[in-house]
């Protein structure tokens, strides 16, 4: 999926969190964004998505300006097309290891056991789809989050800071995993990180500021 963003502006009453940010995401390119804490880079990721607003300027993926769609028609697109990946997880705890990763396909009205079983093999999670999210790693947890994330198989995979609470030895087996897995499906994805390790694996590196990114 191509994602194109036009001079886009951020701002809460007289704050500006960003202004002017252009930037375009090629198919199957891997960009990360960093920056100073506050200027805006999960915001700018939840525009991307269609989860946040913005003041002026667009936002298109795949030819579509999310400002023309309405909140249910995005959902749709995001449901379609877009993974989201956080740094907290957002593991449903009453669900186990194998629901939490179907929750995707069943949303669009679809029942795969075997694309979750290899999904889960493909990050590292073989044999666990049985356990509740309170019996896995934060490590663990987060590759939970990644196979979520891609098992629709999206063309755009938007993550957040998906290693902020990791180690750096179980911080380098998710970043595997979540390049591996979009690189093999062929999906573009943008990641925002504080992390230098993280962002020098990214095909290109942007730095978010209070007055456009570059």
């Amino acid at each position: 999926m191509s994602l194109v963003i036009n001079a886009l502006s951020k701002r809460y009453g007289d704050l500006v969190v960003f202004d002017n940010v252009s930037l375009e995401v090629a198919p199957g390119e891997f960009v990360a964004i960093v920056g100073e804490s506050g200027v805006g880079k999960s915001t700018l990721l939840n525009c991307m998505a269609g989860l946040d607003t913005w003041d002026t300027g667009s936002v298109q993926l795949d030819g579509v300006d999310l400002k023309v769609l309405s909140a249910d028609q995005r959902a749709l697109l995001r449901r379609r097309k877009v993974g989201f990946v956080f740094q907290a997880f957002h593991v449903l705890p009453h669900l186990d290891v194998a629901q939490n990763v179907a929750l995707p396909l069943m949303l669009l009205g679809q029942h795969d056991d075997a694309r979750v079983q290899d999904m889960l093999d493909a990050v590292g999670l073989h044999g666990l789809g049985a356990r509740l999210p309170q019996q896995l790693s934060g490590g663990q947890l987060q590759r939970v989050a990644i196979a979520r994330a891609l098992i629709h198989r999206p063309t755009l995979l938007l993550a957040d800071e998906p290693t902020g609470n990791l180690d750096p030895a179980t911080a380098a087996r998710v970043m595997d995993a979540l390049i591996s897995q979009t690189r093999q499906h062929g999906a573009s994805l943008v990641l925002v990180t504080h992390s230098a390790a993280a962002a020098a694996r990214a095909d290109r590196v942007l730095h978010l500021s209070a007055g456009g990114i570059g």
